[in-house]
């Protein structure tokens, strides 16, 4: 399905070139941008894709992929999510192996949906900045997909990115404890028919929400996100990452890529230098693309490619 779906996204790029180009480096994000058309990056939300494989791992960023998401909603093999058991503390030996892999590519790690126990373990072995693609903070909203503040604090000696997101369940506290019932339902659902497919378990989540509407998410709500995650992890580590594929809900004002602007009016009322937004849309998140390349480019030069498996380092 993976690869299915990365053929989807080159189709558009080769049916739309005046709209879409492809980008797999930094420079190349800079100068499609420049080109103005949509730089568009691949990547896997969900480690899981690469069936606990290194050589699966090269194979997609062969393909062009630049960042994996180590767990998407379950725990995989190798590494805890935030909204499943845990079975790892976090990163088992293999899982490691997978950041460490990943280091040497020059793919990004991706620590959105991972468990904090994950976070702070690729934290520990990561050889360059890592990215939290779409996430809040646990402080603000304490829903389990944000990230809590003892994470956010090792955030700038990595050098790495928190990219806040905009979906109104982890934002708005209120939003979360309204649509919890809703969600441990369709939870249920799942585990009473594991061979359901994930649409159809979505559609039961859609259902009850338009039984049950919620209460309204704001756009102050995503900037009071980013302010705490400025404060704790210094402005130069947050960005914006705003997933409006990933659910149903969404602030009043963000309800697509046309709200931007709102957010960006709202964070300079606040306050924030122009450069500060400047590297919060989409600044930070180059430099930490760059860095990714810089690591990559040392560690081959240093090591070979893995060829450890599940099996010898995990048993």
């Amino acid at each position: 399905m993976a690869l299915e779906q990365l053929d989807i996204a080159e189709g558009f790029a080769r049916r739309y070139p005046d709209v879409f180009g492809p980008a797999s480096t930094a420079d190349e994000l800079e100068t499609v941008f420049a080109s103005g058309r949509i730089a568009s990056l691949l990547g896997l939300e969900g480690g899981s894709m690469i069936a606990s494989s290194l050589p699966i791992l090269r194979t997609f960023f062969a393909r062009g992929v630049r960042y994996m998401t180590l767990t998407h909603w379950k725990t995989t093999r190798w590494a805890d999510a935030a909204t499943d058991d845990p079975k790892h503390d976090g990163l088992t030996d293999f899982g490691r192996e997978v950041v460490r892999e990943m280091n040497r590519l020059g793919m990004l790690v991706d620590l959105s949906h991972v468990a904090p126990a994950t976070m702070a373990a690729a934290l520990d072995v990561t050889e360059a900045p890592v990215v939290f693609s779409h996430s809040g903070a646990f402080m603000v909203n304490p829903h389990a997909r944000n990230v809590p503040d003892d994470i956010l604090r090792r955030v700038p000696a990595n050098g790495g990115v928190v990219m806040a997101v905009f979906l109104s369940q982890f934002v708005s506290d209120a939003v979360r404890r309204h649509v919890q019932p809703g969600m441990d339902l369709a939870d249920a659902y799942e585990r009473e028919h594991p061979e359901a497919p994930s649409e159809e378990v979505r559609e039961f989540r859609r259902r009850w929400l338009a039984e049950n509407p919620p209460p309204d998410a704001t756009v102050h709500q995503v900037a009071d996100h980013i302010d705490h995650m400025a404060e704790v992890a210094g402005v130069e580590n947050v960005g914006i990452g705003s997933d409006f594929d990933g659910g149903e809900m969404l602030p009043v004002g963000l309800d697509d890529v046309s709200g931007f602007p709102n957010l960006i009016a709202e964070l300079l009322r606040r306050g924030y230098a122009d450069e500060d937004v400047r590297g919060i849309a989409g600044g930070n998140i180059l430099r930490v693309m760059r860095g990714a390349e810089a690591a990559a480019k040392r560690i081959q030069a240093e090591r070979a490619p893995s060829e450890a498996t599940i099996e010898e380092l995990d048993g």
